[in-house]
């Protein structure tokens, strides 16, 4: 029987992957439902190569634009207009597989339910586990959801460690994430007041997303990582560590206790840990390319550097800090990137605004979806002030 496949944020980098991967399979898979943000026209195509049941965006007016443009070329997909829409087509008993890639914390309350409706649970959503936490592993464990994580260094991780959880604790003696540095890993700390949005948004080795790119620019993309890393393998802070690869041929590697270490290895296209979410314990193609030793350059390795991305270490901070710190922070960082992208705070403000937000904001820990989305509330509200005060 096909796999039937909801995208959340199917437009996305990770989405259009996501659907690249399963065109290549349409003897294993089918998608169910589609989702995105504001890209009618995209969706459109989407929907007419894929013809999913149910497809969502995130405005009433876009909707409607989408519904009335699959009216017109005569497509069998109904548009959800819902308030809890996406929250439907994530947990619907007629999907198998949910993939989420919404960025940033919209994308938790779908999250949420696909794992309390015991779904294949594909998660390239870093904010479900850094603002969700103990939460939504809880609800993981609950739910009886399989959890898959599609970041490229999470899926690394995953693909090192034995298959047993059990024996995790007893044999691994820290796991090591690696880091692009991302555009500016060689410039002088003074000079990155001067950075542009354009600048920032150009990584070295992927075409993603803006706020995405400009997390990867500052580090608090790895930082966001440490945190999710913590909640997905049961690993104390100390036991996750981070060190620059520029080349990002080596996705991630496991210590164990005898000194040995597991690398999981391949080029740095996300077809890779996406292929392997959707088909594991199989492998399936993914469309990308080979590695070719013989073709590589060295592989090298750097100490992340805290004077120039001081973001990365915050996350080690929030993790030692009361639960609820991790939301905060993530939360204060939307809003900052946000601004920067706006043109209307400097990018090494980004971290000043973090840094003050997290001081602000007394964290609480959260026991509900609603208590989660009441500290997010507050923080992005003392964010906006903070990033207000400092604008440009």
């Amino acid at each position: 029987m096909k796999q039937r496949i909801t995208v959340l944020g199917s437009t996305g980098s990770i989405g259009k992957n996501t659907l690249d991967v399963v065109s290549r399979h349409p003897e294993r898979y089918e998608v169910f439902a589609l989702s995105a943000a504001t890209q009618v026209d995209l969706m459109l195509e989407q929907c007419a190569q894929f013809r999913p049941q149910f497809a969502v965006m995130a405005s009433g007016p876009h909707a409607q634009l989408l519904a009335e443009k699959i009216q017109q070329n005569g497509l069998p997909t109904s548009v959800l207009q819902a308030q809890d829409a996406l929250e439907i087509i994530a947990s619907h008993e007629s999907v198998d597989a949910v993939m989420a890639a919404i960025v940033g914390a919209a994308g938790l309350a779908p999250c949420l339910a696909a794992a309390r409706a015991e779904k294949r649970l594909l998660l390239a959503n870093k904010e479900a586990l850094v603002v969700g936490g103990g939460l939504f592993m809880q609800a993981v464990r609950d739910g009886g959801a399989t959890l898959l994580p599609i970041d490229s260094e999470h899926s690394a991780i995953f693909q090192c460690l034995p298959e047993d959880p059990a024996c995790w604790a007893e044999r691994v003696d820290h796991i090591l994430l690696t880091a692009s540095g991302g555009p500016f890993r060689t410039r002088a700390p003074e000079t990155l007041a001067q950075i542009t949005p354009q600048q920032a948004c150009a990584h070295p080795n992927f075409s993603m997303g803006r706020k995405i790119s400009v997390d990867s620019a500052t580090m608090m993309n790895k930082a966001l990582e440490v945190i999710e890393a913590r909640w997905l393998f049961g690993l104390a802070p100390e036991q996750i560590k981070v060190v620059i690869h520029p080349q990002q041929i080596i996705h991630s590697m496991v210590q164990f206790n005898d000194a040995s270490i597991l690398a999981q290895l391949g080029t740095p296209d996300m077809r890779v840990p996406i292929a392997c979410g959707l088909a594991w314990p199989e492998r399936i193609e993914s469309g990308a390319s080979r590695l070719d030793f013989a073709a590589l350059t060295a592989l090298t390795f750097e100490q992340a550097d805290d004077h120039r991305f001081p973001g990365l270490h915050l996350s080690w901070q929030a993790l030692n800090a009361p639960e609820g710190t991790t939301a905060v922070l993530n939360a204060a960082n939307e809003v900052a990137v946000e601004a920067f992208l706006a043109e209307r705070l400097r990018f090494d403000h980004i971290h000043a605004v973090n840094l003050a937000t997290l001081e602000a904001v007394p964290p609480s820990k959260p026991d509900s979806l609603e208590s989660l989305l009441g500290l997010d509330a507050q923080a992005r509200d003392a964010a906006r002030r903070i990033a207000a005060s400092m604008a440009l």
